[in-house]
């Protein structure tokens, strides 16, 4: 802005409101087996009803990831899931001959002859169940077909207006054994009044291509090629007459599960969550389903990895199953002390000892699990009724939901054992139902960040203070700047103080970090000292049992 030349008053404006942002700490990550869903992709959900809807119920390969990630949402309402395939998986379609198309991704790049003129959305033998109707222009629908829509196709007005005809098209989705429903012919989605021409548009201008329109938003199949008695379909409308047939039926087939993920195969679906930039991710659990303990440890030591590298996430880890289910007291702790010793010592993982059981609803059964997806439940819980920085432990905020009982019930002596390890206990107290009865995170050396409390409360501070920071970004390094800094992080300090997360601070960003020669390499230093609180682990109760003529002053130092 110009200087005033004569007398007059300038206006500036100087917004010195700049704020340390929240920051979500409760989003949870896994990767798993599922018996329907897209694969090898991110998915976001919010509750156990949309888990199950998206990935399916649980069966003898998936029981595991789908009732941990179920355990986890009984907390939190915000999950990340990847479902990870097998190799062998594949599309049911309608020539039976199977093809493996993951995602919508994958078929979007996939030839047009790959996709065959129906396939099942999903790997998986789901698609087996998945049949196909179609009803063209003019044609006489059965009462099934017609109970659902007011009427058989014709002629678009978008078609009409360029000399077509008989483009019209209803298709209808239908579960035709009942293995999805339970209700066979249920119709799980339908469309009418489609066009079969690739230029055909609506009142609102959007597209009444029936390819476009279905592979854009069915939740069951993607078109590909017109079937071969649709000859004409994807052609201009102009001057076209369409093709029209009686309606047909197929039901989809060649689908194959290979839900017995190897290890590599589950890393691979963590991996998608790895960039902290792009993935907003906090709490990455471990569904082992049925893995060997070898590759149980790869995994384990994968996603507490993966935790570090991001740097704003702790990865919870269970034991192989094997390891305490049907074990003897003994031999499970041998084997939990085996595993841990085979895991990498950070701050951002956190360790439990061992498998729950659990109801099954969806199959009627008990099963065991990973007590993964329950301990990252409770951290969530932790946050939503307290805050990242108060311990997920003990019967305030501890106690382990939906659990019948545990796999091993380790006793004092040896949680005892476990804990100087760093493998936190999961316990049934008689009267006091299961609790997390541990707090310590996976760091190996005695610091303050070998507990998940204070890991989590850097975790959080890290996070909203880097971001907040990036408005300094390009600004001079100069006291203007720094005062600006100090004035936006210290009243987010003293917040945190006041919710218990902290004891004391300081906060360093002057001229003695910002020295000449900092200034001159394009960089801006602020030192952030912080007291951690710390949770109680150890409580000792001294009765003091005294005479009848003592006086307390005497023996209390007064007090």
């Amino acid at each position: 802005m110009a200087n005033l030349v004569s007398p007059g008053v300038q206006v500036k404006e100087i917004d010195l409101t700049n704020v340390v942002p929240s920051v979500s700490s409760t989003i949870g990550a896994m990767a798993g087996a599922f018996t329907w869903g897209p694969a090898n992709e991110v998915c976001t959900v919010t509750s156990e009803t949309q888990l199950v809807e998206k990935f399916g119920k649980p069966d003898a390969n998936t029981f595991e990831s789908v009732l941990s990630a179920a355990q986890f949402l009984s907390y939190g309402n915000n999950l990340k899931v990847v479902r990870a395939v097998g190799t062998s998986a594949r599309n049911a379609t309608a020539s039976g001959t199977g093809i493996l198309t993951q995602n919508k991704t994958v078929f979007d790049g996939q030839s047009p002859a790959a996709g065959d003129w129906a396939q099942a959305r999903y790997p998986g033998v789901t698609g087996n169940a998945v049949g196909v109707s179609v009803l063209t222009a003019g044609q006489t629908g059965t009462a099934w077909q017609l109970s659902n829509v007011e009427g058989v196709p014709g002629t678009s007005a978008g078609a009409a207006a360029v000399g077509g005809s008989n483009d019209e098209i209803h298709l209808w989705v239908y579960d035709a054994d009942g293995t999805i429903t339970g209700t066979e012919g249920t119709v799980l989605e339908y469309w009418t009044y489609l066009s079969q021409a690739s230029n055909v548009k609506g009142a609102d201008g959007s597209t009444l291509y029936y390819k476009d329109v279905i592979n854009a938003g069915s939740e069951w199949v993607f078109i590909g090629n017109a079937p071969a008695a649709l000859s004409e379909s994807g052609n201009s409308a102009v001057g076209e007459t369409f093709v029209t047939v009686a309606s047909f039926f197929i039901v989809l087939s060649g689908g194959i599960d290979d839900n017995a993920l190897t290890v590599g195969e589950t890393t691979a679906g963590y991996a998608l969550m790895a960039d902290a930039e792009t993935m907003e991710a906090n709490l990455f659990f471990q569904a082992n389903s049925g893995l060997s303990a070898a590759d149980t440890r790869t995994l384990s030591n994968f996603i507490t990895a993966q935790a570090a590298a991001r740097k704003d996430a702790v990865g919870f880890v269970s034991p192989e199953r094997a390891a305490t289910v049907n074990a003897t007291s003994s031999a499970a702790a041998t084997a939990v002390a085996a595993w841990r010793t085979a895991l990498t010592s950070t701050s951002y993982g956190f360790a439990d000892s061992g498998s729950l059981y659990v109801y099954d609803r969806y199959s009627d059964v008990y099963r065991y699990i990973s007590a993964a997806g329950s301990m990252a439940g409770l951290t969530a819980n932790a946050d939503l009724v307290a805050d990242a920085w108060f311990s997920p432990a003990g019967f305030t905020r501890g106690n382990v939901r939906n659990v019948t009982k545990l796999a091993w019930n380790p006793n004092q002596a040896e949680r005892d054992a476990l804990y100087k390890t760093g493998v936190n206990p999961v316990v049934t107290f008689p009267g006091q139902g299961t609790v997390l009865f541990g707090d310590k995170t996976l760091q190996s050396k005695p610091s303050a960040f070998d507990r998940i409390n204070v890991r989590r409360l850097f975790i959080v501070l890290e996070k909203a203070v880097s971001t907040a920071s990036k408005a300094s970004l390009f600004e001079f390094n100069d006291e203007f700047t720094r005062a600006q800094f100090r004035n936006m992080v210290e009243p987010f300090l003293r917040d945190v103080q006041g919710r218990r997360g902290i004891t004391d601070f300081k906060v360093v960003c002057d001229g003695t970090n910002n020295t000449g020669a900092i200034i001159d390499t394009n960089k801006f230093v602020a030192d952030i000292y912080i007291k951690p609180a710390r949770s109680i682990n150890f409580i000792t109760l001294n009765f003091i049992a005294t005479r009848t003529g003592v006086e307390f002053s005497e023996i209390a130092g007064g007090n």
